[in-house]
């Protein structure tokens, strides 16, 4: 199966630790509160094992989703990062037209798990993420918004 999921690596380590979690401490709990609900006596009238049985469903899907993504996932390679052109993981400047160079605005650009727009972390998917892929410093972009404004902007610096 070809790896289509770059993540920094710190994501990636995440996702795993995360995974190791459920499949240890998570699958613990959830064990022994059927264990304890099951004292309880009749199953079918028994809300504490439904619930149990609720939640070791959600485990079990969260498992799954955790591993389908890891399985398609690679960390980036830092060192390995162009500064000449956009790509996954590239920290970008940027300036939008009207403003002044000190109100110039930096992206890091990442797969859409790690999109964290309070921190300008934005998806190569996204409209201005997908616009800035494969550009270089000095390049000139424009790109429609969400709200079907055409924006334009130009890269001022392209970093790892």
């Amino acid at each position: 199966m070809e790896k289509t999921i770059p993540l920094t690596q710190k994501k990636f380590d995440e996702l795993t630790a995360k995974l190791q979690e459920l499949k240890t401490t998570g699958k613990a709990e959830i064990a022994l509160a059927l264990k304890t609900a099951k004292e309880f006596g009749d199953l079918s009238e028994n809300a504490e094992y439904t619930a149990a049985k609720d939640a070791q469903e959600k485990l079990e899907i969260e498992i799954y989703k955790t591993e389908e993504i890891l399985s398609k996932a690679y960390p980036i390679d830092v060192s390995l990062l162009s500064t000449k052109e956009v790509g996954v993981g590239s920290v970008v400047k940027v300036l939008f037209d009207g403003d002044d160079e000190e109100d110039a605005e930096v992206y890091q650009i990442l797969n859409r798990i790690e999109v964290d727009t309070a921190h300008n972390r934005i998806s190569d998917e996204s409209p201005l993420g997908a616009a800035l892929m494969g550009k270089k410093k000095g390049d000139e972009v424009s790109f429609k918004a969400p709200g079907g404004n055409l924006i334009s902007l130009k890269i001022i610096n392209i970093s790892k």
